[in-house]
């Protein structure tokens, strides 16, 4: 589309440095020819995955290839992103095609694949200029958000060949062991104490298993592109964790991002979407649209709420460990570990339903 913004790209000098006539011989052994000309450019933003816009027979399309360094087990998982994409954009007209992967380790060092490029406005962690001052602007955001999430719910996994992804049964009881051992590993004297009492509440406070759906996994803003028009969602990215398993928790992901005016430091640092500046509505009131839309029983939701919370704590002290160990230079990390400690803080704070 003629109106689209273009897209947020380093120069081809800053970019992460990829042998490209390695990629381009083994493309062009696939049948699919690497453009030399515009030169592929890395997408600005992001701490985790690396894309690049690249041209494919005179038309766009991004690879994508997971961060440098030592990965947690199970994450950046270019073979079952490519899995996800390349079926379930059948279901989805949001979903983009992934149409290669290459798991010769051979090429560039790491998996990689070739997705679908979706033109269109991405925004981060502050609106737009042309979106700011607008009362719409974030009513219309929160419903684009849960519409789309709801969708994604909604599909049947094996209607798209997906009814073995994952491992849905234990789903919740995994995701609570999984996420304290991997605190475990970055935890230090400022989180010590929450890390071991938010651990021992999930643990004691386990719910049922929802009906399994489909899991985005990290459902947020900024993973969606949207047609700057009315904010429809055209593409939503980054599905390196796309699973099976229980939909409140999905759900409970998108809503740890959701920070509200009164929130402290730590939800504003983070920086994830831009919900206080645009008017987002209160998170009470995001439930309430998400049950309306999927019909689904939230009794129990307080669980999945604080086991997403706890997620992204660790999530933000893992990211700030590789700062702290001296992995990454980039100065984006230096907070990051001081984020993720607030984080935890938080969720006391609604363990002790001092807030929601």
């Amino acid at each position: 589309m003629s109106d689209q913004p273009l897209p947020d790209l380093r120069s081809a000098e800053d970019s992460f440095a990829i042998d490209w006539s390695a990629v381009r011989a083994h493309l062009a052994a696939h049948g699919l020819s690497l453009d030399a000309d515009p030169p592929p450019r890395q997408f600005s933003g992001g701490l985790a995955n690396v894309n690049f816009l690249i041209f494919v027979g005179g038309k766009p399309y991004v690879l994508r290839r997971p961060p440098p360094g030592e990965l947690p087990a199970g994450s950046h998982d270019m073979a079952r992103e490519h899995r996800i994409l390349s079926r379930l954009a059948d279901a989805l007209p949001f979903v983009p095609r992934s149409l290669h992967l290459c798991t010769d380790k051979n090429v560039i060092g790491v998996p990689f694949q070739i997705l679908e490029y979706r033109a269109g406005l991405v925004i981060r962690s502050t609106l737009p200029p042309s979106l700011v001052g607008r009362p719409e602007v974030g009513p219309r955001l929160a419903h684009v958000l849960l519409e789309t999430l709801s969708a994604l719910h909604a599909v049947d996994p094996a209607s798209v060949g997906l009814g073995d992804l994952g491992r849905p049964e234990g789903f919740l009881e995994r995701a609570v062991a999984g996420w304290r051992k991997r605190g475990a590993a970055v935890q230090y004297a400022a989180n010590e104490t929450s890390q071991a009492e938010l651990g021992a509440w999930l643990e004691a406070h386990r719910v049922p298993e929802g009906p399994p759906s489909l899991l985005h996994n990290d459902f947020k803003l900024d993973n969606m592109i949207l047609d700057p028009r009315d904010l429809h969602a055209v593409g939503v990215v980054d599905w390196d964790q796309g699973t099976r398993g229980d939909p409140l928790f999905d759900f409970a992901t998108l809503l740890s991002y959701w920070a509200e005016p009164d929130d402290p430091p730590a939800m504003h640092e983070m920086a994830q979407m831009p919900t206080v500046a645009a008017g987002f509505p209160p998170r009470r009131e995001a439930v309430r649209a998400y049950a309306a839309m999927t019909g689904r029983d939230m009794s129990n939701f307080k669980f999945h709420r604080m086991l997403a919370l706890f997620k992204l704590g660790i999530i933000f002290l893992q990211l700030g460990h590789r700062y702290r160990i001296g992995q990454t230079t980039d100065p984006r990390y230096a907070n990051l570990s001081n984020i993720g400690t607030g984080l935890l803080e938080f969720a006391q704070e609604v363990k002790a339903d001092r807030i929601f």
